[in-house]
């Protein structure tokens, strides 16, 4: 067992910088303000592709600036959280897919934050307001606070913090640690934002318990306290929108309806530690959980039983990696398609279809170790990529003739429809 001491579901070592965590999403504000660049740090110049330095040291004028730092309505986001030398960040990244095909991705800009991130989950509901859409990106760290930072602002704090530590005392070698009210006690390893209760955020926790937030208040709603060891990741079921999955390094995932948090809820038992789970978002009552021993098995939740002496038998299990299977994503467009990525150091794709899986593409993307694979919702054939040497990678996976052969007649749609 190679269980890291940051107790992370993606990062091995806090030395190592790693693009660990990745989330898409697309900014619909105007844009961010003019000199964005000269009040946040740049980005190490090893992650920015040639032609974004070329554009950013030779601007002439200001509307040659203004068109650069904007960011457009149909660019797609990708958010990194990441370590490099002990100071850690989240990077904004820009997708822009030209008229004639090729594919520009460079940094916009990073924001610095003070912990080492663990898990990041975007949301859209405005802090406090409760009003319209923002964009927002929810960070998980070793610190037992839940920071909540603004993408569309220059700050330097968080919009919200949820939970944390409120005092620190010291006489002689004891140290007395006083928490915020209903704050986690240990890292947020997992977070999870509900798209249909927009100002609802779970995390999960080393502490073992399993948390509920209401951002718009910034207070915890409900706490549910399932299982014996670390909890490793949360996720919502998007067709009945208070089903919350948690898994655990106890071996089990746990099914709760958040509106009785006091039910025992059903359990799942699996071979090893939990690294991530994911819903099919083409069928509600199927989920996937990948687990430390390099196996991914899938569940239909119909088949549940409180009865904790009557194991839920799975629908299939596979041997996908050599190593921990440490991120899942399903594709959003085309169904029974899922990614994972391991610490291996390989991403694959596998067919789902019928509950038989078969894996046809296999690439070694120079990412590392993987630690987060995750497709776009507005380019469903691009995977995000991201391991512990610390730089994004892309996957056109409409490139690989075996997708191409099996999906074809999805590559010509943009995304997929609206539910």
């Amino acid at each position: 067992m190679t269980r890291r001491m940051t107790l992370s579901f993606s990062v091995r070592d806090s030395k190592t910088c790693t693009t660990q965590v990745m989330t898409w999403t697309r900014i619909s504000r105007i844009r961010l303000q003019k000199d964005h660049f000269v009040s946040l740090t740049l980005a190490p110049l090893k992650y920015l592709p040639f032609y974004l330095l070329l554009k950013f040291f030779s601007q002439d004028n200001d509307s040659e600036e203004d068109e650069d730092m904007t960011i457009k309505p149909d660019d797609s986001i990708i958010v990194c959280a990441s370590n490099d030398d002990d100071v850690s960040h989240l990077e904004i990244w820009i997708l822009e897919v030209l008229s004639d095909g090729t594919v520009n991705m460079y940094v916009h800009h990073e924001i610095i934050i003070p912990a080492f991130p663990l898990c990041t989950a975007w949301l859209d509901c405005p802090i406090k307001s409760g009003e319209g859409k923002g964009n927002f990106i929810a960070v998980g760290s070793m610190e037992l606070a839940i920071e909540i930072w603004d993408l569309d602002l220059d700050e330097v704090q968080p919009a919200a913090v949820l939970g944390g530590i409120a005092d620190i005392k010291k006489k002689g070698k004891k140290k007395t640690i006083k928490y915020k009210k209903d704050s986690h006690s240990d890292s947020v390893l997992g977070l999870a934002w509900n798209k249909e209760y927009r100002n609802m955020l779970a995390s999960a926790s080393a502490d073992q318990s399993v948390k509920v937030w209401d951002v718009n208040t910034s207070s915890c709603t409900v706490t549910m306290n399932d299982h014996t060891d670390k909890v490793q990741a949360v996720a919502w079921n998007p067709f009945a929108s208070q089903i919350l999955l948690s898994g655990s390094f106890d071996h089990t995932v746990c099914l709760k309806d958040v509106r009785y948090p006091s039910h025992g809820g059903y359990k799942f038992p699996v071979s090893a530690d939990v690294e991530s789970l994911a819903w099919d978002p083409h069928s509600e009552h199927s989920f996937v959980v990948s687990l430390e021993n390099g196996t991914v098995t899938s569940f239909d939740i119909r088949l549940a039983s409180s009865d904790p002496t009557s194991a839920t038998k799975p629908c299939f299990t596979i041997h996908a990696h050599d190593k921990a299977v440490s991120s899942m994503s399903f594709n959003p467009l085309v169904p029974n398609l899922l990614a994972t990525g391991s610490t291996d150091k390989m991403v694959k794709l596998w067919d789902l279809s019928n509950n038989q899986p078969s894996c046809i593409a296999t690439r070694n993307t120079k990412a590392g170790a993987v630690f987060s694979v995750s497709f776009s919702d507005d380019c469903p054939f691009f995977l995000a990529i991201g391991g512990s040497k610390g730089k994004l990678q892309l996957w056109d996976i409409s490139s690989e003739d075996a997708v191409l052969n099996k999906y074809g007649k999805y590559a010509a749609q943009k995304r997929p429809p609206k539910s």
